[in-house]
């Protein structure tokens, strides 16, 4: 190890250049979170080593900064290295929160000897999946065509030109400094083997994320009809979800199921969903002090979550649960929209109004323990209210969870719920005592996409106005903090950005803003949406073949372009584009928009045939082509929107999701949408009184400012599919 200024070259590399050095050494000065570094190798706050990724903007890429292996961030730089090296390239991808991540950065990544291994021969690159989904999919396709399973930490090694030539997920120490020697001497004593893997390997890769080819037929209600019967096939009767263990929240789709209830009338289908959702909430995996779901279920009863809180979660949970409730009028399921709701705005928002990536399943160096209890520490804290308590919340002696107590409840009962209210706001301030687990602070555009739109829904449906401003100053950030240039940044954190955004990124923003529209009926929402979306079109649109590719046109090429054509935790960025496409397309009337959506369901149609709930996103999309979308005009007096309250009163209670919904005030107001929105030009608000205009492919109704009647209109329409 040699030392320049105060920066100590990782063991077995070579010495930093001068400038590299002062570099680092002037970002160790600057650093001003008072926080020690993240590394056993260390005095005090001064950390023994650091690399490259001192200057990175991902709190994943600032945790490995200080390890003793000279890790590279994705680029150029690494793999010019690599050719003139010689060497082969080491790539490890995970994330901030992820628990074997840390794992293995405790085992391998910190221990000097592996280091050094690493550093005299590879190039060592570490990325963030969240701020590189595009690097992260391409080669976990890897892992998947050689293992045929997947996970985080991602360990693949690469040659110079980025191709994959093995791969695997975790390591354990030995195993990993085995196969670090083994294939470091393959690589340099068998070039053309390395060669051939690699080529084979990559050739799979490119197939795999090609997709199919596309079709001329459009699919239709027979793709709605078998995933509904798929998902009954794999439904797990006694706990919801889907059979077996792990359980993910995203593995039944909730929202599918609603609207095949809805378009069909299928019992069978509303009662999965229902269920679903009301053991997800009784289980540990949701936290029953605070709000939020936690990531999944480690086991089939969704008691034993893996820990960590993920943005995009509770987002696409809490608009589940306002469907839910739209459909059922259950107070338990508005309960949960506004406590998912009410924790992403106490726990996950920043300053500025954004929203912050997730929180660790970690603390105190063990995974759950601020979420932990035992029954003396509950009894000792609640006094008279705790025989109550732990009888509610299924607390016991001996625990459920390594011998301490994961809340959860045996046996809903709402009366119950609100009674205990009190105990719960006691427990919760006490656990706030406790060390918390990290929180990965960046801002994706995607995740707060989800989450603006949660909000604007939850506002919009529940009559919630600190959801609505939440949902207005948060849409303000992402088109001022999260554009540069014009063009959609991914990430954000502490004033910069990490390179132009990715589909999603672009498309839930899109989905965003009409949300926050509907919300707000600020018409500056809806021009931003229809920008973006025809933005989108231009830089991601697959103009052979119809639908979007992930990277745009301008970005990085890597060794293959993924076509998405599956939805896991999230939705793919092609099935909110979809709907977007159409959502638009009903607000303004453009045939074009109707076509794009065509050909995208065109090119995806043999996935939807062969796995129907592969793209289960995509099915909102379907469902919404295939009904008959309604446009409701509001509109009220210039000045005077206090009797719009009356008329939004049907529209948040009732399950419509395939609908327009557009407002403003009556002259200019209107006149200024009709120029976005030419269906509202004419409108006119009747006895100086907000007035509804239900409307269908452009007829409409007889308009109304009678609540009753707008209901009936509405349910009329509603109900016949």
């Amino acid at each position: 190890m040699t030392e320049r200024g105060h920066v100590t070259t990782p063991p077995g590399a070579a010495p930093f250049p001068n400038d590299l050095a002062q570099r680092i050494d002037s970002a160790l000065t600057a650093r001003t979170n008072g926080e020690p570094p993240r590394t056993r190798h260390r005095d005090g706050s001064t950390p023994h080593f650091t690399n490259r990724l001192i200057f990175e903007t991902s709190p994943y890429l600032g945790q490995h900064a200080h390890n003793p292996v000279n890790w590279y961030p994705w680029g150029d730089e690494a793999f010019d290295e690599a050719r003139h090296s010689g060497k082969p390239v080491f790539l490890s991808v995970g994330y901030s929160t992820c628990h074997w991540c840390h794992v293995m950065e405790e085992e391998s990544f910190e221990d000097l000897d592996v280091a050094r291994l690493l550093n005299e021969r590879y190039v060592a690159i570490k990325v963030d999946r969240e701020e590189r989904p595009d690097v992260d999919t391409v080669y976990m396709s890897a892992v998947q065509v050689l293992t045929r399973q997947g996970g985080w930490p991602m360990s693949v090694w690469l040659d110079a030109e980025r191709r994959p030539f093995y791969a695997g997920t975790y390591f354990p120490p030995h195993a990993f400094t085995a196969i670090l020697n083994q294939l470091a001497d393959l690589y340099r004593d068998d070039a053309l083997r390395v060669a051939g893997a690699a080529e084979s390997i990559t050739g799979a890769v490119r197939a795999v994320m090609a997709g199919a080819a596309g079709d001329e037929t459009l699919p239709g209600r027979d793709v709605l009809d078998a995933a509904a019967r798929v998902v009954a096939q794999i439904y797990d009767e006694h706990y919801g979800g889907v059979r077996g263990a792990p359980k993910f929240p995203s593995s039944l789709p909730i929202r599918v199921l609603l609207r095949e209830h809805r378009r069909t009338g299928n019992a069978a289908a509303l009662a999965m969903a229902e269920h679903t959702l009301t053991m997800m909430a009784a289980g540990g995996m949701h936290d029953q002090l605070a709000g939020g779901f936690h990531r999944y279920s480690t086991d089939a009863r969704w008691l034993v979550p893996h820990f960590e809180k993920m943005l995009y979660d509770n987002a696409l949970l809490a608009v589940a649960y306002a469907e839910a409730w739209q459909v059922t009028g259950r107070r338990d399921f508005a309960r949960i929209v506004r406590t998912t709701l009410d924790y992403i705005l106490r726990e996950m928002t920043s300053p500025d109004g954004a929203f912050y990536s997730a929180t660790d399943a970690d603390s105190e160096g063990h995974e759950g323990t601020f979420f932990l209890w035992d029954e003396r520490e509950i009894r000792s804290i609640l006094g008279p209210q705790a025989d109550r308590f732990i009888a509610y919340y299924g607390v016991t002696p001996r625990g459920n969870f390594e011998d301490r107590n994961i809340l959860f409840v045996p046996d809903p009962d709402e009366g119950e719920w609100e009674a205990l209210a009190d105990a719960r706001e006691t427990l919760r301030l006490a656990r706030e005592q406790r060390q918390h687990p990290l929180r990965d602070d960046k801002v994706l555009t995607a995740w707060n996409a989800l989450a603006i739109s949660a909000l604007a829904v939850g506002g919009r449906v529940l009559a919630e106005p600190r959801y609505v401003a939440a949902v207005a100053r948060a849409a303000d950030f992402a088109l001022t903090e999260l554009r540069r240039d014009g063009r959609v940044q991914r990430s954000w954190k502490d004033g910069r950005t990490s390179g132009p955004g990715f589909l999603e990124d672009n498309a839930f923003l899109t989905a965003a803003l009409l949300d926050t529209y509907e919300a707000t009926f600020d018409r500056r929402w809806l021009s931003e949406a229809l920008a973006l979306a025809d933005g989108t079109e231009a830089l991601f649109a697959d103009a052979e073949r119809g639908g979007w590719y992930r990277t745009a046109s301008d970005h990085e090429t890597l060794v293959a372009r993924e076509k998405p054509n599956y939805d896991g935790a999230e939705p793919t960025g092609a099935s909110v584009a979809l709907l977007n496409t159409l959502r638009l397309h009903t607000i303004t009337g453009d045939a074009r928009r109707r076509q794009t959506a065509e050909r995208a369901l065109r090119a995806y149609a043999p996935t939807l045939a062969e796995h129907p709930t592969a793209l289960h996103e995509m099915l909102l999309g379907l469902d919404y082509l295939i009904d008959s979308p309604r446009e409701i005009v509001l509109v009220w007096p210039d000045g005077d929107i206090t009797s719009l309250a009356r008329l939004t009163e049907p529209l948040r209670r009732l399950f419509l999701p395939n609908r327009a919904l557009l407002g403003a005030a009556e002259g200019t107001g209107i006149d200024a949408l009709a120029a976005l929105a030419p269906l509202v030009a004419g409108k006119v608000a009747l006895s100086e009184s907000a007035t509804a205009y239900v409307c269908e492919r452009g007829t409409c109704r007889l308009p109304t400012n009678d609540p009753f009647v707008v209901n009936e209109q509405l349910t009329a329409v509603a109900q016949r599919q």
